[in-house]
């Protein structure tokens, strides 16, 4: 068997997801999307590492070999490709903020929901950042200087200075891997100029689950918008996996949301289920004529906005906001149901108990939640009700 070039030609678009080895430590890792990444494996030192080197088709196989062959050659030389690298990285950004910071979020874009297209990673730096320290060597910058520049917007926008603030760490630990001169200590030290933020948490505005039948008898008209807005209050899902519901997610009575699509859940294995009520069923019914590429919610050229459901209730001069009937649906839970907090929680999707408590509790009480949704559609929809008794199993 050859020990090197194993992979034929057409190797990134004909090989299924998995491992699959060209020889040499040259590894292609194929995921079940068609995406993929280039591997170069090696041992150096008695230690094994790898390498990164680019993703499938941006790199081709002939690139991924040539590559791979170089750092080999380092390899052979004693030299560790992943520092050596390094140090090309950081000659070639000349050590510039706002390059030092892209090379960062670039490393990082695996971590990132759908690789970080929706800019929320950038964007605290983009706009409060870059203006001001974007042009300078990021090991000229001090804690004043951070301090500076964040100090405008560190009470009036402080989840968004917060977020800047997380990001420079990131920024600044990944210039100190890239072996540039900074001062390690310098967000730290900024953050401590900065002092205790004055802004207070707000939550979001929820309407009174008393208030929720005749609003939700109100959405009459049959508009993309208005039927993805019942099927929210129906389900008490956020709007994100609302808007992105696909036709295959559906089977029967039950909706399951793919484990990237859940907040917090990025990299996640697990997909969340969730039990369709009559009602919640007759909506998504309504809703086919709007389906467009697999997608339920289509409007236009894409999927609905992420305002388009607040948009509704900001007409109607409501402070409420969609995601507050998430509160709705608690609240009724909690003053109208006997459903154990574990089965109340988990109709929200949120976690209970420590990671070990859940390892052990290996249930998603579907079969608990399905009278609860049930009946919550029977509130929504004005018909009176009792108390929900749940039956001990």
């Amino acid at each position: 068997m050859r020990a090197f070039n194993k992979l034929p030609s057409n190797a990134a678009a004909s090989l299924p997801a998995g491992k699959h080895e060209d020889g040499g430590g040259l590894r292609l890792v194929k995921k079940a999307d068609g995406g993929g990444q280039w591997v170069y494996r090696y041992s150096l030192h008695g230690r094994r590492r790898e390498m990164g080197l680019g993703p499938i088709p941006a790199v081709s196989l002939k690139a991924a070999r040539e590559e791979a062959a170089k750092w080999r050659a380092r390899v052979a030389m004693g030299y560790d490709p992943i520092a050596e690298r390094d140090k090309e990285r950081a000659n070639r950004l000349g050590g510039l903020f706002k390059e030092v910071a892209l090379d960062a979020f670039e490393a990082r874009k695996a971590e990132l929901k759908d690789d970080g297209k929706a800019g929320r990673w950038l964007s605290p730096l983009e706009q409060h950042v870059f203006p001001k320290l974007g042009k300078v060597p990021i090991a000229q910058i001090t804690q004043r200087d951070i301090r500076d520049c964040l100090a405008p917007i560190w009470h009036t926008k402080a989840a968004t200075a917060k977020k800047a603030i997380n990001r420079l760490n990131v920024v600044f630990k990944h210039a100190a891997a890239l072996e540039l001169d900074v001062d390690i200590q310098a967000v730290g030290k900024a953050r401590e100029l900065l002092g205790k933020q004055r802004h207070k948490e707000t939550h979001i505005p929820a309407m009174p689950w008393q208030d929720v039948p005749e609003f939700y008898h109100s959405l009459e008209e049959p508009s993309v918008a208005t039927l993805a807005l019942r099927l929210l209050i129906l389900t008490g899902a956020r709007s994100g996996p609302i808007r992105m519901l696909k036709l295959d997610d559906i089977e029967g009575d039950v909706w399951t949301i793919p484990a990237e699509d859940m907040k917090g859940r990025v990299g996640a294995v697990e997909d969340f289920r969730v039990p369709l009520s009559s009602e919640a069923q007759n909506v998504i019914e309504a809703a086919l004529p709007f389906a467009r590429n697999g997608f339920l919610f289509w409007n236009r050229k894409n999927v609905i906005s992420d305002m388009a459901m607040a948009a509704i209730m900001k007409r109607r001069g409501l402070e409420a906001r969609p995601h507050g009937f998430r509160t709705s649906l608690r609240e009724w839970l909690a003053e109208c149901t006997t459903a154990q907090h574990e089965v109340a929680e988990m109709v929200l999707a949120h976690k209970t108990d420590s990671s070990v408590v859940r390892s052990y509790r290996r249930t998603d009480f579907l079969d608990q939640r399905r009278p609860l949704m049930e009946r919550w559609a029977q509130h929504c929809c004005g018909q009176d009700g009792q108390v929900v008794r749940m039956v001990s199993q």
